[in-house]
């Protein structure tokens, strides 16, 4: 049913294929006979070429300005992605799947144009944008507030089938965007796991310390790097932990804010920021860590949704320190320790307790790496996936 197919993915965050999800997915499609085109912003240090084929995916990027400054600033990105979008979705002509991943919960603007060419629309709900929305902006249920509600609305109506990352999105998607349970499919973001292989460990990475605390992912307002960052000032501070070094890899809107505030914390002789490194160089950090951190803070968006970083780290066999949120235990289990929400105190004696004991950081790192080999496996999302495939073009 899928061999000789022709699908369009819409991506607006991030690149491809420097997003994980969206390149694994597009490998998957490839594998069972689709042809694969991916529309998305150009990177700025990677994923440059304004059009490419990679592993016979067809890959179509556009220039971007991420936002800056309040909602004016998103309204300028959007409406410039949304043009090129449909610029280049012409340029494509006739699809027969097109897939559309927020956020935002706007590309079902160019979703319906091409069903009315009778392309079946799938929507990869990749954010709970009106969650996310509550969680990034102190600004409280305002009329910005009711209009993404209303864009997310109209998302779920525009598609035919709608990916989900976890149960508790499942759930919205079923409840809020009124989809039946035969519509809605759970695909996982789960790391390849061959990806993600342990390299010999660099001592010097460690900058001279005995253990070395990683933190890898996004850094945006929502994601707790100001945590992590208090959280290690807690440690030396209170706890009386200096034997450490701490790598924060990653980058995002709040990259300069999180290095200044490691300044004005003391911290800038023990806490080094990389911005995003090579996938070379992420597993000699990696490889080389004692104790990875999750510190994204309970707030709307983050109890309900799957964090790639806690995925990854298990991959790699690590224990980790997180907050109690709702997902993160669906998917760490006992491969993390948690602390009560948004206690950075707490998180800071936690990371202390698995500093102290190598057995039991043995053991979590042993147990995440069977969670993303078993359950959480991306074979099990990828088996997901064509049936949300077949079911849309069924």
């Amino acid at each position: 049913m899928l061999r000789n197919r022709i699908v369009l993915i819409l991506v607006e965050n991030l690149s491809v294929p420097f997003d994980r999800r969206v390149w694994q997915e597009c490998q998957t499609l490839r594998d069972a006979g689709m042809t694969a085109h991916v529309i998305c912003p150009q990177g700025t240090k990677r994923d440059t070429e304004a059009e490419v084929v990679l592993d016979g995916v067809h890959i179509h990027r556009y220039p971007l300005r991420a936002a800056t400054g309040g909602p004016a600033g998103y309204a300028r990105e959007y409406g410039s992605a949304l043009w090129h979008t449909v610029r280049l979705a012409r340029k494509i002509g006739r699809v027969d799947v097109v897939h559309a991943c927020n956020p935002p919960d706007l590309l079902f603007l160019v979703a319906r144009m091409l069903r009315r060419r009778g392309a079946k629309v799938i929507f990869d709900q990749h954010d709970l944008v009106p969650e996310l929305y509550l969680s990034r902006f102190d600004r409280g249920q305002d009329f910005l507030y009711r209009g993404v509600c209303a864009l997310e609305r109209s998302t779920y109506r525009a598609a035919d089938v709608v990916l989900s990352t976890n149960e508790s999105y499942r759930q919205v998607a079923r409840i809020r965007g009124g989809k039946r349970p035969e519509d809605v499919f759970v695909v996982r973001s789960a790391p390849v796991v061959e990806r993600f292989h342990e390299v010999p460990v660099e001592p010097e990475l460690k900058r001279g310390k005995p253990n070395l605390l990683c933190y890898l992912g996004v850094m945006g307002p929502q994601d707790g790097v100001d945590y992590a960052l208090r959280a290690l000032a807690s440690l030396r501070d209170e706890v009386g932990r200096d034997d450490w070094h701490a790598v924060f890899v990653g980058a995002g809107d709040t990259f300069d804010e999180m290095v200044a505030l490691s300044h004005r914390l003391g911290l800038s002789g023990q806490v080094e920021f990389t911005g995003r490194v090579p996938d070379e160089d992420l597993l000699r950090y990696l490889s080389a860590a004692d104790v990875c951190l999750s510190p994204d803070p309970l707030n709307p968006l983050n109890d309900v949704s799957t964090m790639n970083k806690v995925m990854e780290y298990m991959a790699m066999g690590k224990p980790m320190v997180s907050f109690e949120l709702r997902e993160a235990r669906v998917s760490a289990g006992e491969a993390a320790l948690y602390a009560p929400a948004n206690d950075v105190a707490e998180f800071a004696k936690l990371v202390a307790v698995l500093l102290d004991d190598p057995e039991q950081r043995e053991r979590m790192g042993e147990c995440g790496k069977q969670r993303v080999r078993g359950p959480l496996a991306w074979g099990n999302s990828q088996a997901a996936l064509i049936k949300a495939y077949e079911r849309a073009l069924g």
